[in-house]
């Protein structure tokens, strides 16, 4: 008898629970995985374009044509 309870009990909690929202899906800064992909080779670029022209002014390379 005590059984037959516990197991009404235990699948009616079941029954009831409606069943998990799916979680959302993860995003950084609102941006899609494409778009963010694309923001972080322009930040890469840019950083390499910097950097060179940085070198270039100070004088530690010289292009061989100069």
């Amino acid at each position: 008898m005590l059984e037959d309870l516990r197991e009404q009990a235990s699948s009616s909690f079941d029954e009831e629970a409606p069943p998990p929202p799916p979680p959302p899906p993860a995003r950084f800064l609102g941006m899609t995985p494409f778009q963010s992909c694309v923001v972080a080779l322009l930040l890469l670029f840019i950083t390499c374009l910097l950097s060179a022209s940085c070198l270039l002014v100070t004088g530690r390379v010289v292009p061989p044509f100069f």
